[in-house]
């Protein structure tokens, strides 16, 4: 499943495309995705003018001059593609793409034409008043931006006082902080040398202060890397992400840990039904 970096790539493809246009057509090929559009979706977005393209977790945002939001999440195969006139001038289509799994279609008024294509169908889009967001149940309830001045080690000292749990396992909790996935969580601590199965309450603040700016930093890199791409994902203009290039312990089973002095090696487990990757020698 994409997650923030990938969906921040995404917001900053379409931005260009979007942002001050106004949507002069939209196409719905199906009632559903993962979820039933909601009422009217075509007839409620069809003429709007997008003010915004923000993201929040790893969900898009597009503020329309309506009044509404319209929210899209990836889910685990979603991807928009943008063509027409507006495209990209060296736009990659992806390799194996079928048209019968281009499920919305908006038009711009200068001729841009982004396309949703999504195989699985587990994205999803729906619509909500701006104003009311944060009280919006997807969104009701979730921590701050990982990269914003919210997010820092105080943060996570409140999360995980007394807690038992992993800190692998809260930072994975989106009311601790949103939008990170497991990828970046196991980056993170094995780049912070902590381990993704010592009781979350037993981790010093000067260790947590240290982890909250590894964070930050692991986003930022990917970000700038275009995001990871394992599977499915792709830019809005078709470029594949390449920080998988980057992984210091991510799928790196076996192999020699890259932390200075440390010597040891990447191990797998399974934790939480998602696979952990860390080194035992360094992570403590």
């Amino acid at each position: 499943m994409p997650e923030l970096p990938e969906v921040e790539t995404v917001r900053r493809g379409l931005a260009p495309v979007l942002e001050g246009r106004r949507l002069a057509r939209v196409e719905a090929r199906r009632p559903d995705l993962r979820f039933p559009f909601p009422e009217g979706f075509v007839q409620r977005v069809s003429g709007a003018r997008v003010m915004a393209l923000r993201r929040r977790a790893k969900y898009l945002l597009a503020d329309l001059d309506r009044g509404e939001t319209l929210i899209a999440h990836l889910g685990m195969s979603g991807r928009f593609r943008i063509e027409g006139a507006r495209a990209p001038g060296q736009f990659h289509h992806p390799v194996g793409d079928n048209p019968r799994h281009d499920h919305v279609v908006f038009e711009t008024e200068d001729g841009g034409r982004i396309v949703y294509h999504d195989p699985r169908r587990f994205g999803f889009m729906g619509l909500a008043p701006t104003a009311d967001l944060d009280r919006h149940p997807w969104f009701a309830g979730m921590g701050p931006e990982p990269l914003s001045d919210a997010f820092g080690g105080g943060r996570l000292e409140a999360a995980f006082e007394g807690r038992r749990q992993s800190p692998k396992t809260l930072l994975l909790d989106q009311r601790t902080v949103a939008g990170l996935g497991n990828i970046y969580v196991c980056e993170a601590l094995h780049e912070a040398r902590i381990s993704p199965f010592r009781p979350a309450g037993r981790i010093s603040r000067p260790r947590l202060d240290g982890l909250a700016r590894t964070v930050k930093a692991v986003l930022e890199r990917a970000i700038a890397a275009g995001g990871s791409t394992l599977r499915d994902f792709s830019a809005a203009d078709g470029a594949l992400g390449y920080f998988q290039h980057s992984f210091r312990a991510y799928d790196r089973e076996g192999e020699a840990c890259v932390n200075a002095g440390c010597g040891g090696v990447i191990r797998r487990r399974v934790q939480a039904g998602r696979s952990t990757f860390w080194c035992p020698a360094c992570q403590r």
